[in-house]
Order: C-alpha cells, then structure tokens, then sequence
C-alpha cells in the first residue's frame, strides 16, 4: 500500500488496553471523528506501516481500539508512543464553519485592526471550549513576547479562511 502524501497526525498511543491486544489512543482533538471513523490508521513504530481498524470507540476521553492482526497485550504495549496518522483526505466532512484543529494550526492571526497577533502552533481543551495557542511573531525590539491562549468562540474569532490562510480575532495586542 502506498503511503498517502496527506498523512495528519491525529494521536498517540499512550498504552496497550485490555488483555487480548487493544489500545489506547490520546486523541489531538475532542470528539476524534478521523480515530473513530477513518479504517485505515498509519503508525510510525516501528517504521511507518498501514493498520486496519477493527473496532474503535471513545472511553473516558481516549480512543481505545483493536487492530487486525493484533493477538496480545504485550503486541500493543510495544507500540507505546506511536504517532497515529491518518489521510486528510479520509477525514469525516465538515458542516459549515467547523474546522479540524490540524487544518487551524500553521495559520497566521491577526486582529480586527490587521495587527499581527502570531501564529496558531497548537490547540487544546479545557473542557469547555478549544484554545487557539498563539506563539508571537518574532520581533527584535520585544525580548520575549508571551504566547497568546485565545478561546476558540464567536465571540473573539471573527473570520477563518483556510484559503488565506489567516485567522482574524477580536483581540487587541495588549491582551
């Protein structure tokens, strides 16, 4: 099977589950759709290989799955901290205005006045709503600007165009 050139990064296997070879996955988004729905995962441990899903389902804010071929506990704990990846072009679709974290990281951000706040370098959770992580744009005459943690809302995000590849926030430069 040939590797597909859009492989993204949607987790990592924290652990073996059960006795008879499941795994347990840390998703990098909350609801996990591409773990939960997608067939064909990519890990890259030993080397980067192709695996067929047979089953997989959220439990306690994991996915915890079984994979054809995978006969016993010690099988899944050797794959302990591999990288899952799945083709962009498997992803579930989206509805109008929802976004997959991995499509939201690189984009530059600005606010409404067109100042540039950074880039986005990560997404998280605190449970009520996600995170853009915001590292500044370098600039010589700031010793060390502060990474921003803007919520991922109406409320502050006022366009997203992944053509443009920008974001634009509610959010003055001074927050």
């Amino acid at each position: 099977m040939a590797i597909p050139d859009d492989l993204t990064p949607v987790g990592h296997i924290s652990g073996a589950y059960g006795i008879v070879g499941g795994i347990r996955v840390s998703p990098y988004s909350q609801d996990a759709d591409a773990l939960l729905n997608v067939k064909t995962w990519w890990l890259d441990k030993p080397t980067l290989h192709a695996v067929t899903v047979r089953s997989a389902k959220l439990h306690g804010g994991d996915v915890v799955a079984t994979l054809v071929g995978m006969r016993d506990r010690n099988e899944a704990e050797a794959l302990k901290g591999a990288s899952v990846q799945v083709a962009r072009s498997e992803f579930p679709a989206l509805e109008e205005g929802e976004f997959y974290w991995s499509d939201l990281i690189g984009l530059d951000v600005v606010n409404l006045q067109g100042e540039a706040l950074g880039k986005v370098t990560d997404m998280m959770h605190n449970g009520a709503q996600s995170i853009l992580r915001i590292t500044p744009v370098a600039d010589p005459a700031v010793e060390k600007a502060q990474e921003r943690l803007v919520p991922f809302v109406d409320q502050f995000v006022k366009t997203v165009s992944l053509e443009q590849k920008l974001i634009t926030l509610d959010w003055g430069l001074d927050f």
